[in-house]
């Protein structure tokens, strides 16, 4: 348990945006996720949260088309879910135009503090993966890296994978930080809320009421 676990628990959805100019004011702190389209990106969300059907989730890869934006019950905190990048059964030019809308935000967005980038444990630093340290270490972005579904590995090779990942960001210069992370066990959810909760400044600062329809 964590001091922030109510304020993550308290995540709701705001909206979704196709582009920059559609998402909420750019003012206050918010954490961008994204990753592969199979990396559990939308099962973390939503363990992170402790709620089934915050972020949309499917046995169908790609599913999250859209910039879709979440509130906290703290002032101008958001969490954001990028569109997820590598399986959607979508044409060519319309992949492009995620990639474009989501290089908009990561390059332009002012609020934003920090990136999640989301990595099966078993298949890190894939293609996307590592175009997005590249841009990290490129623009003084934070970083951290979620090894998903580390239960699907026995200690030795998920302790292997996470320094090998940290190996890989020290040579590149990002400013990140690795953890493994399991939706089904629950490792990691309290390292990752108290990381969040670092990015998002949320010591001291006083709790909302959230509306039940918010």
């Amino acid at each position: 348990m964590t001091p922030f676990d109510s304020t993550f628990q308290s995540a709701h959805f705001i909206k979704s945006a196709e582009k920059l100019s559609q998402c909420p004011l750019d003012q206050g702190v918010e954490v961008a996720f994204a990753g592969r389209s199979n990396a559990g990106k939308s099962t973390a969300l939503n363990t992170l949260t402790n709620q089934k059907k915050l972020a949309r989730t499917s046995k169908t890869p790609g599913r999250t088309q859209l910039i879709n934006c979440f509130g906290l019950n703290v002032e101008d905190r958001r969490l954001i879910d990028l569109p997820g990048y590598g399986f959607a059964k979508v044409p060519i030019a319309m992949k492009k135009v995620w990639q474009a809308h989501m290089q908009d935000y990561l390059m332009n967005r002012r609020s934003l503090a920090g990136v999640v980038l989301v990595m099966d444990i078993r298949h890190p630093l894939k293609e996307f993966d590592q175009m997005m340290l590249d841009w990290a270490q490129s623009n003084g972005m934070k970083v951290h890296v979620l090894l998903t579904k580390s239960d699907k590995l026995k200690r030795g090779p998920a302790k292997s994978s996470m320094l090998a990942v940290q190996r890989v960001l020290k040579n590149l210069g990002v400013d990140g930080s690795v953890q493994t992370f399991s939706s089904l066990s629950g490792d990691g959810v309290d390292t990752l809320r108290t990381k969040l909760a670092e990015w998002l400044v949320l010591d001291n600062l006083e709790e909302i009421p959230v509306s039940p329809n918010a």
